[in-house]
């Protein structure tokens, strides 16, 4: 009779789970999807600990309360640290992966060597491998979007790079393959299999720069869905692999739609060491740039009739998402149609900007994609650019040489006029200079985002 209550908890989890990934779809539907989650991790947990192969509660109970202790405090971080906040949950979820891998080789090879069969020591060593690679990969994805001291956001190159992940990989493979062969013999490779995973996560991100972040934490997500599906396998498990197997698709799915986004490959993101700092120009040679104040940009957003919004990385690092809400009220109120564009790789996680702006209440129908907008540019009145700098950049059209050459942008500088809100003229996370804020129609505003936004409701508002 518990058996069937658990595995029809089980089930129900599962379609759950599917249930939710529907529903994500579509922003009217999210919340219910975020419910759906939420109550089928809770019937798997459930039916877990309902198990009656468990007979020693006093572990669990103390990492349940190990789990809520790191938890809890997770989710206070500010809507500006979610990113690293997700890649530090993907890293958790490497690192069980990888320890629970872990525990059943050695308890299987304990037992006697028959139980290790080929499935089961193929299924560890992909658990394993992919676990642990995704523990620290995470965790230094997690490091350079909370831009550690010691870890930077640039990518970190050196000669052969490619070559030497390449063959550590290779090398972790080749000893895992030997240990499905042979696991009880050859048991001491186990060790530095799982160094070599460690060791080759940590190598896999830092030829990476920061504006590669939303596709490696997709990706990252779907190496963390991977590990599950291995786990289920391992555990005999059939929710873990389902689950893990969701996980890994859609994290897999989103990475291809991302680099199609960006006109790149899997390969150019993980081994081009994108976002290198370029040489800047010679001296003499940087053009003028135009300035405005946030009295001149209120007088021109008031007379404009069309106004479109470009948010960035920008706005989230200075927490002004409720001042661009404020800003396109008032806009709207006086009569101008405001819309929001969103770049599929603005911010440092997928969806990023869509977040923030539904934090501030902006209505979703509001927000249009990149390809939708783009034909649309030359007939609006102002694009206020706030804080973006990569995605505007027209260097990605006109400039094959460029490190994001073919790259589709906002085309911004197709606008009547454009304003950007920016704090200097540092070069965003590709590293080159953005030729949109010394084009003609383009005036910038220096300062934080959320002080400007507040001078322009301020002037909008009448100077009260």
């Amino acid at each position: 009779m518990r058996s069937d209550l658990i595995e029809l908890a089980y089930l129900a989890a599962t379609a759950l789970f599917v249930l939710a990934l529907h529903w994500m779809n579509d922003p009217k539907t999210a919340r219910r999807a975020v419910a759906a989650g939420v109550a089928a991790m809770s019937l798997a947990v459930a039916g877990t600990l309902f198990s009656p192969a468990i007979v020693n509660w006093g572990w669990i109970a103390g990492a349940i309360a190990v789990g809520v202790a790191v938890g809890v405090p997770l989710s206070w971080v500010p809507i500006t640290a979610v990113p690293q906040r997700t890649a530090v949950s993907h890293a958790f979820g490497g690192l069980a992966a990888g320890l629970v891998g872990t525990a059943k080789y050695y308890l299987w090879l304990g037992e006697g060597p028959g139980d290790l069969t080929p499935f089961r020591m193929t299924a560890i060593v992909a658990e394993v491998i992919l676990g642990y690679l995704t523990f620290t990969g995470s965790l230094m994805a997690a490091a350079k979007l909370q831009e550690v001291r010691w870890i930077p956001q640039r990518p970190v190159t050196y000669p052969f790079q490619n070559a030497v992940n390449l063959g550590l990989l290779a090398i972790a493979l080749g000893g895992g393959v030997a240990l499905v062969l042979r696991p009880s013999p050859l048991h001491v490779l186990f060790p530095i299999l799982i160094a070599l995973a460690l060791a080759f996560g940590v190598l896999l991100v830092i030829p990476i720069g920061g504006a590669d972040m939303p596709t490696v934490i997709s990706l990252l997500n779907s190496y963390a869905g991977l590990s599950a599906v291995a786990m289920g396998f391992v555990l005999d498990n059939k929710l873990l692999v389902t689950a893990g197997a969701l996980d890994g698709s859609s994290g897999l799915i989103l990475s291809i739609i991302m680099c199609r986004a960006m006109n790149r490959s899997f390969t150019n993101v993980l081994f081009g060491a994108f976002g290198q700092l370029q040489t800047s120009a010679a001296a003499g040679e940087a053009k003028p740039v135009k300035t405005e104040t946030p009295e001149g940009a209120a007088q021109v957003l008031q007379m404009a009739s069309k106004v479109v919004i470009v948010p960035g990385y920008g706005m989230a690092v200075a927490q002004a998402q409720h001042r661009v809400a404020e800003l396109a009220d008032q806009l709207m109120k006086n009569g101008v149609d405001v819309r929001f564009a969103i770049h599929p790789v603005a911010g440092r996680m997928p969806g990023h900007m869509n977040v923030l702006l539904a934090e501030a209440k902006v209505p979703y129908d509001r927000l249009v994609e990149m390809d939708d907008i783009n034909p649309e540019m030359p007939q609006v009145d102002v694009c206020l650019v706030i804080g973006a700098n990569d995605v505007v950049n027209p260097a990605a059209r006109h400039d094959p040489q460029s490190p994001i050459g073919g790259m589709p942008i906002i085309d911004a500088d197709r606008a009547k006029m454009c304003l950007a809100i920016k704090r200097s003229m540092n070069p965003g996370f590709a590293g080159i200079d953005n030729a949109l804020y010394t084009a003609e129609r383009t005036y910038m505003l220096f300062g934080d985002a959320k002080a400007v936004l507040g001078e322009l409701i301020k002037q909008l508002a009448g100077g009260k």
